[in-house]
């Protein structure tokens, strides 16, 4: 397995940045747009990628198309019968959770995963409870251990949550306030692992909107050297009726990928999402998404 993914890696890069641009000049509005979109299943044709949750990871797949958990421990993750088997918070030791996110990678490739959305970079102090590490180093490794084992890692919640009062999952207009010390961990994160999540979270010092819809939020990612794939947080959240809008939003302040847990939002979001592409605002989107999908899936994908 591990020879795999070194080549894997190696034959990435030698197609490199330029060959994935080339492939984007071959491709119609269409398929640019569907391939800056994450979608539930069953999934509309030709999307980057598809999230699979406990309920239905036994569903189908498109082929060739990255496949997304959610797998950081304790009470989320969507194999619960796999690692890893201790929660985020419980992990002390830089080798331990380096540990555990190779043993976790594995599982992963196993059952057909290529991205694991872990892990949580926001400080322990905030909402998310066993999901946050007590360092952001064990962080890292644990996202170092998943990119060993040929999984990509996707750091999350940028800018941090630690400073909010409850998770995003549970409630709308969450403020929260920019750490130097958070912030530092993503910073770090973003030199070594290939993908950043950006949140819902609105850091009202900054602006009105959430960060995931915020150009500062992605030029701050971006000034800090960061040159791998920005996915936004599920705009599910934000509910079905407006979800060409909260696409076309996330993709003009910078996201690379939009994540829409329901298929139908997904399909939506891509017609809106055309224009966009006829104009080459997503070309630049859809090559760090080539590039990286080549990266893991292998040559020709």
């Amino acid at each position: 397995m591990r020879l795999v993914v070194l080549l894997q890696a190696l034959l990435s890069l030698v197609g490199g940045p330029a060959q994935a641009e080339r492939e984007v000049a071959l491709l119609t509005p269409r398929e640019k747009a569907a391939l800056v979109v994450v979608s539930g299943l069953p999934a509309p044709a030709g999307v980057a990628g598809v999230i699979v949750r406990r309920w239905d990871r036994d569903l189908p797949r498109p082929a060739g198309v990255l496949v997304f958990v959610d797998q950081e421990g304790g009470l989320v993750k969507a194999y619960p019968e796999l690692p890893p088997w201790a929660s985020a918070s419980a992990l002390g030791r830089v080798d331990e959770a380096l540990a555990a996110g190779l043993e976790t990678g594995r599982a992963l490739r196993d059952v057909g995963v290529h991205v694991d959305l872990a892990p949580v970079l926001d400080s322990r102090d905030g909402p998310l409870g066993s999901r946050q590490f007590r360092r952001p180093e064990l962080a890292l490794a644990f996202g170092r251990g998943l990119g060993r084992a040929g999984v990509g890692a996707c750091a999350k919640h940028f800018p941090g949550l630690g400073s909010t009062a409850v998770s995003t999952d549970r409630a709308h207009r969450v403020r929260g306030v920019l750490r130097s010390g958070e912030l530092a961990g993503f910073f770090r994160a973003a030199r070594v692992l290939p993908c950043v999540m950006v949140g819902h979270a609105v850091y009202p010092a900054q602006g009105s909107r959430s960060a995931s819809f915020s150009p500062w939020a992605y030029r701050l990612l971006r000034d800090r050297g960061f040159d791998g794939v920005a996915i936004t947080d599920s705009l599910g959240v934000f509910g079905s009726d407006l979800a060409p809008y909260w696409a076309t939003s996330a993709i003009r302040a910078g996201a690379d990928l939009v994540l829409f847990t329901k298929a139908a939002d997904a399909e939506r979001a891509i017609h809106a999402l055309v224009p966009l592409a006829r104009r080459g605002e997503l070309d630049e989107s859809v090559a760090r998404v080539l590039q990286w999908r080549r990266s893991l899936l292998g040559p020709g994908r």
